[in-house]
């Protein structure tokens, strides 16, 4: 038997109470402070309506150990926590135990995050969505003994920390596994070859807007590039053909990134298609992979008055290294592959910390869950 089951059995065998949590503790309101006022270099931590702090200040309005909850915005219900003098916005409830022999701050915290959804399900609509401070009054929390609270803190600030490095680790081996492969692809894209003018050995051309035909699903439909890294939906029908590398031509955060296109598909009115003019001489996929690391060149030809913007003119001067047929068939095939395992690391890796925080989650709400202890009236 666990420390915390036999913790439990011992005092609190047939359930623990549950009371309002303006029975155990007070909650306030924070008082506004204009962002101007804030600086980087202070000292205490300015806390409002967000997730994180917004800035810092020279002054303080709470002390530590405390539960914070956003009252308003589109965070309204986030539960977080502080452990050091901070300042409290007018988007901002503090939550201050009253008793600590009774109610453990931290533990407090740690059943409040862990029902986080059903505060912030909570919200009212309107204009701007908010969580009243009698809504957080009246929420009813349990009250199992201080002996079993800090217990239950103990372990769950063992997992938080542990799945904390566990993702740092994860997310490093990530990092290091892209620049691996983006070492080794400079690297094999540097063979010598012969330096040519992107303009003289490739065609280019945008596309055109979709009219009524644009679809929610990829099943049987076309994709639709046009200017961002990723698909701006699917099309019915298709205006061009596959095995061609596609950049967007304008917008804010799309240029400077390269795709390919392996099946047909729809180009739109804010993205070249580009492709080779002799397969003899250049392959698509090879040119795909040329581009992909001449970033700061598309970057440099970029307009940046107006709308960012990359004119077909500058396009056509980035110098492309071309080695023969047969070595190019070769590095597609060496970069096809690490682009495959870069792409399973990259989904993997992800997957793996998802699945370590519904493993924290799953055990956060078996020790949060207590059975209500049914106090009979007298009388």
């Amino acid at each position: 038997m666990s420390k915390i089951e036999e913790l439990i059995r011992k005092l609190c065998p047939d359930g623990v109470e549950y009371r309002k949590i303006t029975e155990i503790a007070t909650v306030t309101i924070g008082e506004f402070v204009h962002k101007n006022k804030q600086n980087n270099n202070s000292r205490y931590p300015v806390y409002n309506g967000g997730i994180t702090n917004t800035g810092f200040y020279d002054e303080y309005n709470n002390d530590g150990k405390k539960v914070l909850i956003s009252a308003r915005g589109a965070n309204a219900g986030y539960v977080n926590k502080i452990n050091k003098k901070y300042w409290a916005g007018n988007s901002c409830y503090t939550i201050t135990i009253e008793h600590e022999e009774v109610m453990s701050w931290e533990f407090l915290y740690y059943y409040l995050k862990n029902n986080q959804s059903n505060i912030l399900g909570q919200q009212q609509t309107g204009s701007i969505p908010a969580i009243s401070k009698r809504q957080i009054e009246c929420y009813k929390v349990p009250i199992p003994p201080i002996e079993v609270q800090y217990e239950i803190v103990r372990i769950l600030d063992n997992f938080t920390e542990l799945e904390a490095e566990l993702e740092a680790e994860l997310e490093a081996e990530l990092e290091a596994r892209k620049k691996q492969y983006e070492y080794y692809k400079i690297k094999l894209l540097n063979t010598n070859g012969t330096i040519i003018n992107l303009g003289d050995i490739a065609n280019y051309k945008t596309g055109s807007k979709p009219k009524n035909i644009l679809v929610k699903n990829e099943d049987n439909n076309y994709e639709y590039i046009n200017a961002g890294t990723t698909n701006s939906g699917y099309t019915k029908i298709k205006n061009f053909q596959g095995d061609v590398v596609t950049t967007p031509s304008r917008g804010q955060g799309g240029i400077g990134f390269v795709g390919y296109q392996k099946n047909d598909f729809w180009l739109g009115p804010l993205c070249y298609a580009i492709w080779s003019k002799d397969k003899k001489v250049l392959l698509n996929k090879y040119l795909y992979y040329e581009l992909t690391i001449k970033k700061d060149e598309i970057l440099k030809r970029k307009n940046t008055g107006g709308v960012p913007a990359l004119n077909g003119c500058d396009l056509k001067t980035i110098r492309i290294n071309i080695p023969n047929i047969n070595e190019q068939k070769k590095i597609i095939n060496i970069l096809d592959k690490f682009e495959e395992i870069s792409q399973n690391i990259s989904q993997g890796l992800p997957a793996e910390i998802e699945a370590r925080r519904k493993q924290y989650e799953y055990y956060r709400d078996k020790l949060l869950n207590f059975k209500e202890l049914k106090v009979e009236n007298k009388e």
